[in-house]
């Protein structure tokens, strides 16, 4: 049987977000691979193989236990962030011409960097919100911005997988504040106009069938917005189907199926979107989205009654030929 690694862990604040994904797809995995989970840490790289572990070089797609040679066909990359969700582990494996089962590295780190992404498909007619990249030591005019994005405005890190760093600006006076904690989560901030709307995200992906929409889910944050208590611990609801028209979500699922294709993804993908008097207005493209028990997509999954080992067949199947 075809040996499949499952990298998780990875080099941010997602760390253990990654690891619950892992085990989620771990136990759900398609019976004809075996898979070989991977934790990542910065200097450490370990494989898990019968209870125990043993230290890997992804380059050489397997790793030495005794005198048995374990061989992996080919990588799943699970980490949110750096360094899988931003297409640095991808970039390896293109180079070495390696096997795995994701979107590639160009379609990772272009989808990965918040502003780069919205102003790449904005170029197809995809609505975005209105915003302002700054780079670190660039000087701003908070009473300008104002003026041209409003208030309330959101700050975030462009190149942060995580929802760390984000901040909802309701007065001029806290937007120093704010550029000055998404600086601590990267090198590149993006300052954006507020969109009065629902907000609902979809799940997307691809099979020999060609690309297919998942039943969306509508996001409702007990605080300000869908950051990370609410993302992960438990401040909001999530609930799926959204309560939206049959039309809205024909529309926002049309939209999302479209930006999978634009960014020429591939795997699994979740699209989050903000829906203002019924147009969808793209917030930002996940290629890595959580997939614990709880996560949306498994949520996505269990609504549409197709199990997480039929869809993890579908996609590895599909993406491995």
């Amino acid at each position: 049987m075809k040996c499949i690694g499952v990298i998780c862990g990875g080099f941010s604040s997602e760390f253990e977000i990654s690891l619950k994904s892992a085990a989620t797809i771990v136990a759900n995995f398609p019976d004809a691979f075996v898979p070989v989970k991977i934790i990542i840490k910065k200097g450490s790289y370990k494989a898990e193989w019968k209870g125990e572990a043993y230290d890997i070089d992804l380059k050489m797609k397997g790793f030495q236990v005794g005198s048995e040679w374990i061989e992996l066909d080919s990588y799943l990359i699970y980490t949110h962030g750096n360094p899988g969700e931003n297409g640095k582990l991808q970039a390896i494996f293109d180079m070495y011409e390696i096997p795995y089962v994701n979107s590639g590295a160009l379609a990772s780190e272009l989808s990965f960097d918040k502003w780069f992404c919205n102003q790449f498909l904005q170029g197809f007619g995809i609505k975005v919100a209105s915003s302002q990249l700054l780079l670190k030591g660039d000087s701003f005019n908070s009473t300008d911005l104002v003026n041209r994005l409003g208030l309330p405005l959101f700050v975030k890190p462009c190149d942060s997988g995580s929802s760390y760093g984000i901040s909802r600006v309701n007065v001029e006076e806290k937007l120093t504040e704010a550029v000055d904690v998404a600086f601590k989560e990267g090198d590149s901030v993006v300052i954006e106009s507020f969109l009065n709307g629902t907000e609902v995200t979809c799940g997307v992906y691809r099979n020999a069938d060609g690309i297919h929409a998942l039943p969306l889910a509508e996001i409702v944050s007990e605080n300000e917005f869908f950051d990370f208590e609410a993302k992960y611990l438990g401040k909001s609801q999530e609930i799926v189907p959204a309560r939206i028209s049959d039309e809205a979500t024909l529309k926002v699922q049309e939209v999302a199926k479209r930006v999978y294709g634009i960014l020429r993804l591939r795997s699994i993908a979740r699209i989050d979107f903000m829906l203002v008097d019924g147009e969808p207005f793209v917030i930002e493209v996940n290629t890595t989205p959580g997939f614990t028990e709880e996560s949306l997509v498994p949520r996505m999954l269990k609504h549409q009654e197709k199990s997480l080992k039929d869809f993890w067949t579908e996609i590895i199947t599909y993406e491995l030929k």
